[in-house]
């Protein structure tokens, strides 16, 4: 299963890895929409957790005769998943040093703006002071792997999860 595990956890997480940093560094002086951006980055996380599908199935298939539980699948696509997580957070740290970008300030102006929108003295005010403290938090380098992390994590629970429900077997199919 270790074996599988490195195999399909490295595929997922060059997957993954590469179209993160490569999306980032190409689009990184024409930033999309954020709703275009989260549309690549999910569908990326999508195409990079179905190595999760294909590892369980053939752990299942190839090395244990057909049969596997829910939790031994579950574990291989946590296991997977963690290691593309791991990529995941080296791309983006890789991207933010070679382009030079400062996503949290970014970030913050794009959260002050928003609460422009609405004229509210008192949201802009609390939109200014969350921005702040998000540009502050952004820029120490442990939290900010923390949140790149739980973009990824997630969708790899939920497909570790559905994957290992799908695809465990207790018996042999004739």
């Amino acid at each position: 299963m270790i074996t599988t595990l490195i195999r399909y956890g490295l595929a997922s997480g060059l997957i993954i890895g590469s179209i993160l940093f490569g999306t980032t560094v190409a689009f990184h002086d024409a930033i999309p929409s954020p709703a275009v951006g989260m549309a690549i980055g999910y569908a990326g996380m999508l195409l990079a957790f179905s190595m999760i599908v294909l590892a369980i199935r053939q752990h299942r298939d190839g090395t244990l005769g057909g049969v596997i539980g829910f939790w031994p699948a579950l574990v291989l696509g946590l296991g997977i998943s963690c290691i593309a997580t791991v990529f995941y957070v080296l791309a983006w740290e890789a991207a933010l040093a070679v382009t030079g970008m400062d996503f949290g300030a970014e970030y913050a102006g794009m959260m002050v703006a928003e609460a422009q929108k609405s004229g509210d003295a008192a949201a802009i005010a609390r939109a200014r002071a969350d921005a702040a403290q998000f540009a502050a938090d952004y820029a120490r380098p442990l939290w900010r792997m923390g949140v790149t992390a739980t973009e990824i994590l997630p969708v790899g629970v939920v497909v570790s999860l559905g994957a290992a429900g799908w695809l465990s077997r207790r018996r042999r199919v004739a």
